[in-house]
């Protein structure tokens, strides 16, 4: 999926848009967001977050997509959530992990804020350490060891001691095991804790802003696997989960964009949101009325998913920016037309059982490498004589082929 341009792809989602935009804005501003979006496989969740993602990055802001899992990221350690941030924290200047360059860009910030004020050279490094300790005043009060830390970096970096700075930097990010001379050179114990990380988000929240970072968009994506987890864990990624929310609605955290992605079955069944009543409160959203009346500023949001019109669209767009990238443009939209691509997506779609959610990911795929590729390569293919769509089992995801029964599959039309 590409990082840009999703604008181009985003078939449906121009209802959320006039929302979405007011939300970022309301953050710019120093407010908070929560927003849940749900969907079944295929319906395009995680594309909907990059989407947001990428309007956030317009506005200057930082984002951070985070996949949950049970044993790589369960949601009930907010630690591990927090240090996964930090590795996947991206800004338009910077892939993952960004976090070194906005520490940096925030202490030369303060670099420049204190010659502004009339610091001279020799009183430089104290006059930042003052301004830093005025920054993070509010910060200190809930999580002390985040300025500790922050001082200790810069102490690291103007002893030209990259390796104590580079460990300093990775215990700020919350990762374990830093060794124990660096934590003792920059004055801190232990490993972050599950409360400590909501004090930490504060400081880094602060450090984004002063840097020149308008916002933090964080993506919790596929939230459903709670519902596979040991009911104890559960009940304590639910609880955390709420914690979250009240923390965003309290004004914790301005500055942040929270959202969470999952399936219906988590925010409805009792495996899942329902299990813990506060959480289901906060999640309340009637859906009860027909979907294109849904409140785009509600708290939760509805993906109605691809219909074969919306696939047949997108089909058609990704065979319009293809033909712009090669020399036989004319050709490629000639040969594969409008009614090939609907051709094509019905056949994938049919190949599936008629499951048109399961089949984006495979019709594209399709699309491009065995039809359009071939029709650039090659001047006398035409995909309507000389090609024969297979779908083999092997081309499935796990998860798709947990949706598709064996029976739906056409192993060669």
């Amino acid at each position: 999926m590409p990082d840009s341009g999703l604008d181009l792809l985003a078939t449906g989602l121009d209802r959320f848009e006039a929302a979405v935009e007011a939300e970022l804005d309301a953050v710019a501003a120093g407010g908070a967001v929560f927003k849940a979006v749900r969907g079944e496989y295929g319906s395009g969740k995680t594309f909907f977050a990059r989407w947001l993602g990428e309007h956030a990055k317009r506005r200057n802001f930082a984002v951070a997509e985070i996949q949950i899992s049970e044993t790589e990221t369960p949601l009930h350690k907010l630690e591990t959530v927090y240090r996964r941030l930090t590795e996947r924290l991206t800004t338009t200047s910077f892939p993952p992990s960004a976090l070194r360059p906005v520490v940096d860009a925030w202490f030369y910030a303060l670099e420049e804020d204190a010659l502004a004020a009339g610091a001279s050279e020799e009183i430089l490094p104290a006059a930042v350490d003052a301004l830093m300790t005025a920054r993070l005043t509010e910060v200190s009060r809930h999580a002390p060891a985040f300025a500790t830390a922050l001082r200790g970096y810069r102490n690291a970096i103007l002893a030209d001691d990259e390796a104590t700075a580079a460990a300093v930097l990775a215990w700020l990010g919350g990762q374990p095991n830093v060794a124990a001379s660096a934590r003792r050179a920059a004055g801190v114990r232990g490993d972050l804790d599950h409360f400590g990380a909501l004090g930490f988000l504060q400081g880094l929240l602060t450090v984004l802003r002063d840097s020149g970072h308008r916002g933090l968009l964080v993506v919790l994506d596929e939230v459903e696997t709670l519902q596979r987890v040991r009911s104890d864990a559960r009940d304590k990624a639910l609880n955390a989960l709420r914690q979250l929310i009240d923390e965003v609605h309290s004004g914790r955290f301005p500055g942040v964009y929270l959202l969470i992605t999952g399936t219906p079955a988590f925010y409805d069944g009792q495996q899942g949101v329902q299990r813990l009543a506060p959480l289901a409160q906060r999640l309340a959203t009637d859906f009860t009325t027909d979907p294109r009346f849904d409140n785009p500023r509600a708290v939760q949001l509805r993906l109605p998913g691809f219909t074969l019109e919306s696939l047949i669209s997108l089909g058609i767009t990704i065979r319009d920016l293809y033909a712009t990238g090669t020399e036989n443009s004319d050709r490629i939209t000639s040969v594969a037309d409008d009614a090939y691509v609907a051709e094509l997506a019905r056949a994938v779609s049919g190949s599936l059982g008629g499951k048109v959610g399961v089949a984006p990911r495979l019709f594209l795929k399709k699309l491009v490498s065995d039809v359009l590729d071939r029709i650039d390569q090659f001047p006398d293919f035409d995909p309507r004589q000389h090609y024969r769509l297979t779908v083999t089992s092997t081309e499935l995801t796990d998860t798709e082929r947990n949706l598709v029964s064996p029976d739906d599959i056409d192993l060669d039309l």
